[in-house]
């Protein structure tokens, strides 16, 4: 029975007051429900991205305190950060995965900028800190520059990519354009083992799209507030139990089944934490 990876991404970019232990609350009962991987970004308590880890490792201390679900960090979002500032994370020995991102787009009225000198730095401080990169591509051409990347890293396989739809000025969420996505991926990693794809989508009202991508092969789900609290297109929830219980739903409607932290770290190849690193 193939098994997915439901990584839940509990806090929105609009959250103007970080609480630790709300939050860490919030993702254990996430554990519970089927989420196997928890995003995380840096964020200060007014919710600004920052460089200081102190709230997220509070969070993450809360979190390992009940469950053993995978840390990822990410390296992303849109800050006058410098790349050095983003990756701070990378270097933290209880972060087991981070975000990467491989170029730059538009997202509403701002600009994401991923000029690829930073991706390159970005890319080595990954790799050098044992860390498992998932790569979010927002525009078919992202797949071509981790193909690229990839002959020049030395990425441990495999390569995970999550397909970033729904964003505004991005690349829209239609069945279509995962299609698309999905044609480049298939071009430009054809080995088997090579490379896993998930799906996330942003402004998300129904849950069709991450049907469709189950269908056509998705090992892994993103839910959450991150990219939308709609439950359907007249219910918002306020917590981010219900979104993962509705994926793990339609997960095992599909005949699969969530995949634990344990098999996670495993499907990934996700480099051992230290011994004792918040419990583990």
């Amino acid at each position: 029975m193939k098994k997915i990876l439901i990584s839940v991404a509990p806090v929105a970019a609009t959250d103007i007051l970080i609480n630790p232990r709300a939050i860490a609350k919030d993702v254990i009962a996430c554990s519970k429900a089927g989420a196997g991987m928890v995003h995380l970004h840096v964020r200060d308590l007014n919710g600004q991205l920052t460089p200081d880890l102190s709230l997220l490792e509070e969070t993450v201390r809360y979190i390992r305190s009940e469950c053993d679900i995978v840390i990822q960090a990410s390296t992303g979002g849109v800050s006058n950060l410098t790349i050095e500032e983003r990756c701070a994370p990378v270097f933290a020995d209880w972060v087991e995965a981070n975000s990467l991102n491989v170029g730059s787009v538009n997202l509403g009225d701002a600009v994401y900028r991923n000029p690829i000198e930073e991706v390159h730095y970005c890319v080595e401080q990954i790799i050098r800190n044992h860390k498992t990169p998932e790569i979010e591509v927002f525009e078919i051409g992202m797949i071509k520059t981790v193909r690229d990347l990839a002959e020049r890293f030395d990425f441990v396989k495999p390569i995970l990519f999550s397909i970033v739809l729904g964003h505004i000025g991005a690349a829209p969420a239609t069945v279509r354009t995962l299609k698309s996505m999905l044609e480049a991926f298939y071009e430009f990693f054809p080995g088997e083992g090579e490379a896993l794809w998930g799906i996330t989508h942003a402004h998300r009202t129904d849950f069709e799209i991450m049907k469709a991508a189950l269908d056509m092969g998705a090992s892994t789900v993103r839910i959450g507030f991150e990219d939308s609290n709609y439950l359907n297109p007249t219910t918002q929830v306020d917590s981010n139990v219900p979104l993962v219980e509705a994926v793990a739903d339609i997960v095992k409607t599909k005949g699969m089944m969530p995949a634990t932290p344990a098999e996670i770290r495993a499907m990934l190849n996700i480099h051992p934490l230290k011994p004792g690193v918040f419990g583990r």
